[in-house]
């Protein structure tokens, strides 16, 4: 299975670059991970609705530039995405395996969410709360339920 990752923005803070790289470690043997950055785009806090469009936009355009050049199931993670368990996320997992999807592809925005046209365009929306989560945190959560669905599917123990 090969997985990748576009996100907008760094992982700032050491202690996210650090969960990254575990999780990265403990994912090779299930499959070839790749994450891709984008800038965020510099804006001001407060935004007005046109403000914050153009800046998703152009956000979004830099993902799907390089986007629509992978072929596989696209995957957006948004607020209003579906909610699954970690047992329904592995077999939803399963299920494009055994229908020959071989690459996955997630999609993460910056911290002003994803743009409405690649959430238009997915395969499937994938929400692991109705909070707000800061979009470096969704990126080590990611890793982690990708990692523990793995570990479902194989029957492996998860040292908690």
């Amino acid at each position: 299975m090969k997985i990748t990752i576009l996100c907008v923005g760094k992982l700032k803070e050491a202690f996210f670059r650090e969960a990254s790289a575990e999780y990265e470690k403990r994912l090779k043997g299930y499959a070839e991970l790749t994450i891709r950055e984008f800038p965020d785009e510099k804006a001001p806090e407060n935004l007005s609705a046109a403000e914050l469009s153009q800046v998703l936009k152009k956000e979004g355009e830099r993902m799907g530039h390089v986007l629509k050049d992978l072929k596989g199931y696209v995957i957006a993670l948004c607020i209003d995405g579906e909610r699954p368990d970690s047992v329904a996320f592995s077999r939803h997992l399963e299920r494009l395996t055994v229908e020959g999807v071989s690459h996955l592809i997630f999609l993460i925005g910056g911290s002003n969410g994803l743009w409405e046209e690649l959430i238009r365009s997915s395969d499937y929306r994938l929400s692991f709360s109705p909070m707000t989560l800061p979009h470096q945190l969704c990126r080590i959560v990611l890793l982690e339920q990708i990692y523990r669905a793995f570990k479902i599917l194989r029957k492996e123990p998860y040292h908690k």
